[in-house]
């Protein structure tokens, strides 16, 4: 009999209850007591989710206080020496200073979990990291799903993982030089785990998707033959891409089981499955953990039937991946019109899809007929559905020629014209684009949704929001403005929701770090601007002030990595007609005498596929989407672009290719080691490296920023440095902001007051 299960859950609750318990701790307004209530009854509520929908394990470790890295380097005692914390004392407050930084620590660096919008805290490894214990918080989850009844099954982030995922600080050459401790924490957290019963392990190896070099191929093989020796049953997860290079380890390593992603590497079955050995279970993961269209029963059912044969109970039925990257429950999106919401499936409408393809392979077909003739009409409905296609727009794409995505002149003639035209100072200061979207800015946004207020009142509210910010802006002396974005629920949301093809949910929360959520636009058809978008907002916000305002838009690859986007077509497609859609808006700014304008580009690194023989065909199209945007400009017209958190080196030539006149990427929590590369690279554009972290509340003195721009100094010519914070300030607090601008603009005053001092002891 085929088993079901899930590699997890999301944990922010489905209207976001985590999200509120988080920030009212962090506000003081509530104490940790409170906190754990609610982290408690979210897990309680998703267990038993998991437990009415059928599932035969609940999965326990899933849940997260701020990011699972953080939470494994919590539970292994593994957490950075530097900050000074007991790993066996760990409080829920020391637990937040490692995520988010304090008045006296920087926070630990934060990158994308391999090629999704999630964010993980990057583990520091140091000759002195210990793996000798820490936290007790998933030893006592275990306790709690046993309490509710439930039969569990642990999920844990796997040794090599972990490890691969880190960062070197000190004191060892290769990550792998602490394999011996990681090994060892792990035993002693399995053997406790197999001590108290529990049965099977969850233990996630995504790194197997990756190109891994022979050193850390070759160490699967022994790790797992120490681990599997007195723990419970270990089932290795891969997922986000095929594995197949690695089958004939998969078949000998010392595990109880294997699973695979077959949504991302459906070509990989045949060759892993053939010959699998008869002692091993083969979980498959067939229903998409990664998008939210509604599965194609019979196709699955028809590739899972002969294995069924071959596997018998060795067979398990499953999630692609964990389910933290969909919303919880669309039985929450009451205005999706009801064709549209027939071809949608959230998490907890997959777990309904991972049962009744078990039941159907179980001889339970009957039970579950009513799901397949529900999952055939999807299907036909989305195949002939009139709001997909637009003819319009597929004329348009097809005129597109080679010409359209290149500037009139190169760089070096585009930036002659710009300085002469806006005679910045040197060192030129500006910020991301956002400002703090305080209560009164969402409260007059919500009342305005909700039709509690006109039009015009709106507009008015918006403009003071407008002027306060540039007033506030010229107070600090920033030489390039913004207008702040009050108008904007969200980067991707806020565009997708002036264009055709895009539909949103009302609830369709979805985490990207800590207790960041974003509400990811579904793209369902082709795409199309029937009319401007932001134009009025800048032009208004230009008339305020006599210095450069920068126009701000999400970048086409952007706008397609942060939606769900139909899977009819080939993504590269869809990147295109968003592409077409922002180069109308980017001529339309130029024309109301908006002269700067950035094209953010933040998940661009983040589209990139995991396999380095799949990175020339999605960075051509990438950069292509990119140029299209921004190529129908005039030369003194300057195209900004923005990127974080993420590592750039190995695809700098793109980023370079993609040609924009100035780009501002994430460096302060690295330290400015990610503009090591840039440096190396002789990135020959115009460069801004963030001289704070937005993401934490911590302010940075004077110095700090001081000491950041001498090194990038180091790395980037004078004449082509700009002077900025991380990413945008939307998160932020004002009295936070403002002193951290303050403390940015004097930093980039001191630095020129030194380049004037060395011209002339020269």
């Amino acid at each position: 009999m085929a088993l079901a299960h899930v590699l997890g859950f999301p944990r922010i609750g489905a209207h976001r209850e985590l999200k509120f318990a988080q920030e009212s701790f962090w506000k003081g307004a509530s104490d940790e007591a409170a906190l754990r209530a609610t982290g408690a009854t979210l897990r309680a509520r998703h267990w038993q989710a998991q437990a009415d929908a059928g599932l035969d394990f609940v999965t326990v470790g899933d849940f997260a206080w701020y990011d699972q890295v953080l939470g494994t380097l919590a539970l292994l005692g593994a957490i950075p020496s530097r900050f000074g914390f007991d790993p066996k004392q760990l409080t829920l407050a020391d637990y937040f200073t490692l995520a988010r930084g304090s008045k006296h620590h920087f926070a630990m660096e934060m990158t994308k979990w391999f090629d999704t919008n999630y964010h993980y805290l990057v583990p520091e490894w140091t000759a002195e990291v210990q793996f000798d214990g820490g936290v007790d918080w998933l030893h006592d989850e275990i306790a709690e799903a046993r309490a509710l009844g439930h039969k569990v099954k642990v999920a844990l982030v796997g040794p090599l993982t972990l490890l691969y995922q880190g960062k070197i600080k000190s004191g060892i050459a290769h990550k792998l030089d602490l394999l011996p401790k990681v090994v060892a924490g792990y035993q002693q957290l399995l053997q406790r785990l197999h001590a108290a019963g529990i049965e099977s392990v969850q233990i996630d190896e995504p790194i197997l998707a990756l190109e891994l070099d022979a050193a850390w191929r070759a160490a699967f093989a022994p790790v797992y033959a120490q681990l599997s020796g007195t723990a419970p049953a270990l089932l290795l997860t891969t997922y986000f891409g095929e594995v197949s290079e690695h089958a004939d380890l998969l078949r000998a390593l010392p595990v109880a089981g294997v699973h695979l992603d077959l949504v991302r590497g459906a070509g990989q079955l045949e060759q892993i499955a053939a010959g699998w050995p008869q002692d091993k279970v083969l979980s498959l993961g067939v229903v998409d953990g990664r998008n939210l269209w509604r599965t194609d029963l019979d196709q699955v059912l028809s590739k899972l039937k002969p294995l069924q044969a071959q596997l018998g109970d060795r067979l398990w039925v499953a999630s692609s991946c964990s389910l933290l990257h969909v919303p919880v429950d669309l039985a929450n999106e009451p205005k999706l019109d009801d064709e549209l919401k027939s071809w949608l499936a959230f998490a907890t409408q997959k777990l309904a899809e991972i049962v009744a393809l078990k039941l159907a392979l179980n001889g339970k077909a009957a039970e579950v007929e009513a799901q397949f003739v529900a999952s055939r009409a999807a299907q036909a409905s989305r195949r002939s559905s009139s709001r997909i296609h637009n003819p319009l727009v597929q004329k348009r794409l097809a005129a597109v020629t080679a010409a359209d995505a290149e500037r009139s002149a190169g760089f070096a003639a585009r930036i002659a014209k710009q300085q002469a035209k806006w005679q910045l100072p040197a060192f030129p200061t500006t910020t991301i684009g956002s400002f703090p979207q305080t209560a009164e800015i969402r409260q007059a946004r919500a009342a305005y949704k909700r039709g509690e207020i006109g039009h015009l009142d709106y507009l008015d509210k918006m403009r003071e929001e407008i002027r306060d910010v540039v007033e506030k802006q010229e107070q600090l002396g920033l030489d390039v403005l913004v207008h702040g974005e009050p108008e904007r629920n969200d980067m991707v949301e806020y565009f997708g929701e002036q264009l055709w093809g895009y539909t949103f949910t009302a609830n369709g929360w979805v985490q990207s770090y800590g207790s960041r959520c974003v509400k990811p636009p579904i793209i369902y058809g082709d795409v199309y601007r029937p009319e401007a978008m932001t134009v009025g907002w800048s032009q208004f916000a230009q008339t305020l002030t006599s210095k450069p305002m920068k126009g701000m838009l999400t970048g086409p690859v952007t706008m397609l990595q942060w939606s769900f986007v139909r899977d009819d077509q080939p993504r590269e497609t869809t990147a295109l007609q968003i592409a077409l859609a922002l180069r109308d808006e980017v001529c339309d700014l130029e024309k109301a005498n908006i002269g700067m304008i950035q094209i953010d580009e933040p998940a661009f690194r983040e589209g990139l596929p995991l396999k380095s023989r799949d990175w020339p065909h999605y960075l051509d199209w990438a950069v292509r989407a990119f140029k299209i945007s921004a190529a129908g400009v005039g030369d003194e017209t300057q195209i900004h672009t923005h990127m974080c958190y993420s590592e750039f080196n190995d695809i700098l030539p793109w980023i370079a290719a993609m040609d924009a006149d100035v780009i501002t990427i994430e460096t302060s929590r690295s330290d400015m080691e990610l503009l090591d590369g840039f440096g190396q690279f002789a990135y020959p554009n115009d460069i801004g490296p963030g001289v704070y972290d937005i993401h934490s509340p911590r302010v940075p003195q004077v110095d700090e920023m001081e000491r950041l721009l001498r090194k990038a100094r180091g790395v980037i010519p004078d004449a082509r440095l700009w002077v900025n914070p991380d990413c945008g300030l939307k998160t932020r607090g004002w009295p936070e902001t403002y002193e951290a601008l303050e403390n940015m603009v004097l930093a980039a005053k001191r630095l020129r007051e030194t380049v004037e001092q060395e011209r002339k002891a020269a």
